[in-house]
């Protein structure tokens, strides 16, 4: 499995990103907005590392998975794992059409507002704009793990994150307003 193993900061990912996602010849349709469950922010109280992300790679190894989301967003920004030039592996009836978005933390049992968890959904909104903006996808589109007809995950994001659709939606297209263009 190949992973790109990167980390970047909100505007360093806006400086990577686009030119990638805008000559590839895979393009996804819309973005499918993911939380690890595990593991939680408690368990990575100062957010991922390459190490972690190692860890990640092999897991999803051991589940025969040829790749897997293309973005994890932490409390310290946004790491690509999956090129954004083909499709990842996130959600079972999206793979092939979406970009796939994990944000760390379990969002049933820990707070997508304040603290971590805030700066977490911050790094979530500035990936997702980026993606939207280069890939020309409408944020309106941006759709949540658990409304995958195929998914068992049938709570991820989390409540504290699903409840919150409609504003992420709308602070990803205000982002894009106010950085992008």
């Amino acid at each position: 499995m190949e992973i790109i193993g990167k980390h970047f900061t909100a505007n360093g990912f806006a400086a990577y990103a686009p030119s990638i996602i805008k000559a590839a010849s895979w393009k996804g349709e819309f973005i499918v907005l993911h939380n690890t469950g595990s593991p939680t922010i408690a368990q990575r109280p100062e957010g991922l590392t390459l190490q972690h992300i190692e860890n990640l790679k092999a897991y999803y190894e051991t589940l025969g998975w040829r790749a897997g989301p293309h973005l994890f967003c932490d409390q310290n920004g946004i790491w690509v794992f999956s090129p954004l030039t083909a499709p990842g592996v996130h959600s079972p009836s999206w793979n092939a059409v979406s970009y796939g978005v994990e944000q760390l933390g379990n969002f049933d049992t820990e707070s997508y507002l304040s603290g971590a968890g805030a700066e977490i959904r911050a790094s979530a909104i500035a990936a997702m704009a980026v993606i939207c903006h280069a890939a020309g996808i409408d944020s309106t589109s941006i759709r949540l793990h658990k409304s995958d007809p195929k998914t068992d995950h049938k709570d991820c994001p989390g409540t504290h994150c699903a409840s919150q659709i409609e504003e992420i939606r709308a602070a990803v297209h205000e982002y894009i307003a106010r950085k992008l263009l």
